[in-house]
Protein backbone atom coordinates (compact mmCIF):
# COMPACT_ATOMS: atom_id res chain seq x y z
CA UNK A 1 0.00 0.00 0.00
CA UNK A 2 2.80 2.40 0.94
CA UNK A 3 4.66 1.58 -2.31
CA UNK A 4 1.50 2.21 -4.31
CA UNK A 5 1.00 5.58 -2.58
CA UNK A 6 4.63 6.58 -3.21
CA UNK A 7 4.33 5.55 -6.87
CA UNK A 8 1.16 7.62 -7.23
CA UNK A 9 2.82 10.64 -5.63
CA UNK A 10 5.88 10.27 -7.86
CA UNK A 11 3.68 10.08 -10.96
CA UNK A 12 1.80 13.23 -9.91
CA UNK A 13 5.08 15.10 -9.35
CA UNK A 14 6.46 13.97 -12.70
CA UNK A 15 3.31 15.16 -14.45
CA UNK A 16 3.90 18.75 -13.29
CA UNK A 17 7.65 18.87 -13.92
CA UNK A 18 8.31 20.16 -17.46
CA UNK A 19 9.79 17.49 -19.71
CA UNK A 20 13.14 17.95 -21.44
CA UNK A 21 13.87 21.19 -19.63
CA UNK A 22 10.82 22.98 -21.04
CA UNK A 23 9.36 25.87 -19.11
CA UNK A 24 5.99 27.53 -18.82
CA UNK A 25 7.51 30.31 -20.93
CA UNK A 26 8.18 27.83 -23.76
CA UNK A 27 4.56 26.70 -23.72
CA UNK A 28 3.39 30.31 -23.75
CA UNK A 29 5.85 31.12 -26.53
CA UNK A 30 4.40 28.38 -28.74
CA UNK A 31 0.85 29.56 -28.03
CA UNK A 32 1.95 33.14 -28.84
CA UNK A 33 3.59 31.86 -32.04
CA UNK A 34 0.28 30.37 -33.19
CA UNK A 35 -1.45 33.68 -32.35
CA UNK A 36 1.12 35.54 -34.49
CA UNK A 37 0.45 33.10 -37.31
CA UNK A 38 -3.30 33.82 -37.09
CA UNK A 39 -2.62 37.56 -37.00
CA UNK A 40 -0.32 37.36 -40.03
CA UNK A 41 -2.97 35.43 -41.96
CA UNK A 42 -5.69 37.93 -41.01
CA UNK A 43 -3.58 40.92 -42.04
CA UNK A 44 -1.96 39.23 -45.07
CA UNK A 45 1.35 40.19 -43.45
CA UNK A 46 3.96 38.32 -45.48
CA UNK A 47 6.84 39.83 -43.49
CA UNK A 48 5.45 38.50 -40.22
CA UNK A 49 4.74 35.10 -41.78
CA UNK A 50 8.32 34.85 -43.05
CA UNK A 51 9.62 35.81 -39.61
CA UNK A 52 7.74 33.03 -37.81
CA UNK A 53 8.17 30.07 -40.19
CA UNK A 54 11.28 28.14 -41.16
CA UNK A 55 12.77 28.28 -44.67
CA UNK A 56 11.97 24.61 -45.21
CA UNK A 57 8.52 24.64 -43.61
CA UNK A 58 5.77 22.59 -45.16
CA UNK A 59 2.03 22.62 -44.89
CA UNK A 60 -0.66 20.10 -45.73
CA UNK A 61 -4.03 21.84 -46.04
CA UNK A 62 -7.47 20.27 -45.73
CA UNK A 63 -7.93 20.16 -49.54
CA UNK A 64 -4.91 17.85 -49.77
CA UNK A 65 -2.57 20.46 -51.22
CA UNK A 66 1.05 20.29 -50.04
CA UNK A 67 3.04 23.49 -49.73
CA UNK A 68 6.79 22.94 -49.52
CA UNK A 69 9.17 25.73 -48.53
CA UNK A 70 8.66 29.25 -47.23
CA UNK A 71 7.75 30.87 -50.55
CA UNK A 72 5.12 28.28 -51.48
CA UNK A 73 3.69 28.30 -47.95
CA UNK A 74 3.39 32.10 -47.74
CA UNK A 75 1.90 32.36 -51.24
CA UNK A 76 -0.60 29.60 -50.44
CA UNK A 77 -1.55 31.03 -47.04
CA UNK A 78 -2.23 34.51 -48.40
CA UNK A 79 -4.04 33.14 -51.46
CA UNK A 80 -6.19 30.84 -49.34
CA UNK A 81 -7.14 33.65 -46.95
CA UNK A 82 -8.16 35.86 -49.88
CA UNK A 83 -10.07 33.09 -51.69
CA UNK A 84 -11.82 31.93 -48.50
CA UNK A 85 -12.60 35.05 -46.49
CA UNK A 86 -13.89 34.71 -42.97
CA UNK A 87 -12.80 35.07 -39.40
CA UNK A 88 -10.14 32.49 -38.58
CA UNK A 89 -9.92 31.32 -35.00
CA UNK A 90 -7.13 29.06 -33.78
CA UNK A 91 -7.50 27.83 -30.21
CA UNK A 92 -4.50 25.87 -28.94
CA UNK A 93 -5.69 22.99 -26.79
CA UNK A 94 -2.41 21.24 -26.08
CA UNK A 95 1.33 21.77 -26.37
CA UNK A 96 3.72 18.89 -25.86
CA UNK A 97 7.44 18.51 -26.42
CA UNK A 98 9.48 15.96 -28.31
CA UNK A 99 12.74 17.58 -27.18
CA UNK A 100 14.03 20.89 -25.82
CA UNK A 101 14.00 22.23 -29.39
CA UNK A 102 10.77 20.70 -30.74
CA UNK A 103 7.14 21.13 -29.72
CA UNK A 104 3.77 20.13 -31.12
CA UNK A 105 0.69 22.30 -30.71
CA UNK A 106 -2.79 20.95 -31.44
CA UNK A 107 -5.45 23.56 -32.11
CA UNK A 108 -9.09 23.77 -33.04
CA UNK A 109 -9.30 25.74 -36.27
CA UNK A 110 -12.58 27.43 -37.12
CA UNK A 111 -13.36 29.65 -40.09
CA UNK A 112 -16.48 31.73 -39.48
CA UNK A 113 -18.01 32.64 -42.84
CA UNK A 114 -19.92 35.83 -43.58
CA UNK A 115 -23.14 33.81 -44.07
CA UNK A 116 -22.91 32.59 -40.45
CA UNK A 117 -21.74 29.08 -41.27
CA UNK A 118 -18.59 27.68 -39.73
CA UNK A 119 -15.92 25.37 -41.06
CA UNK A 120 -14.47 23.37 -38.17
CA UNK A 121 -11.10 21.68 -38.47
CA UNK A 122 -8.03 20.68 -36.51
CA UNK A 123 -4.54 22.06 -36.99
CA UNK A 124 -1.30 20.63 -35.71
CA UNK A 125 1.78 22.84 -35.65
CA UNK A 126 5.31 21.54 -35.38
CA UNK A 127 7.41 24.24 -33.73
CA UNK A 128 11.20 24.31 -33.52
CA UNK A 129 13.34 26.49 -31.32
CA UNK A 130 15.96 28.49 -33.18
CA UNK A 131 18.13 30.32 -30.68
CA UNK A 132 15.64 31.85 -28.24
CA UNK A 133 12.76 31.97 -30.74
CA UNK A 134 10.19 29.38 -31.69
CA UNK A 135 9.27 29.02 -35.38
CA UNK A 136 6.71 26.98 -37.27
CA UNK A 137 8.32 24.13 -39.23
CA UNK A 138 5.15 22.33 -40.32
CA UNK A 139 1.37 22.68 -40.26
CA UNK A 140 -1.23 19.97 -40.79
CA UNK A 141 -4.87 21.02 -41.22
CA UNK A 142 -7.49 18.29 -40.96
CA UNK A 143 -11.21 18.08 -41.45
CA UNK A 144 -12.99 15.76 -39.04
CA UNK A 145 -13.89 12.44 -40.62
CA UNK A 146 -17.46 12.17 -41.79
CA UNK A 147 -19.58 9.28 -40.50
Amino acid sequence: MKTQLLTSLAMMLLSVIPLCGQTIEDGKAIIDLIAKYAEARDKADTLLLKAIITEDMDQLVSSGEWRHGMDAAVKGMIGSSQANPGERVLKVERVRYLSEQTGIADARYTIKNSDGSERRMWSTFLAVKRGKNWKIAAIRNMLPAEN
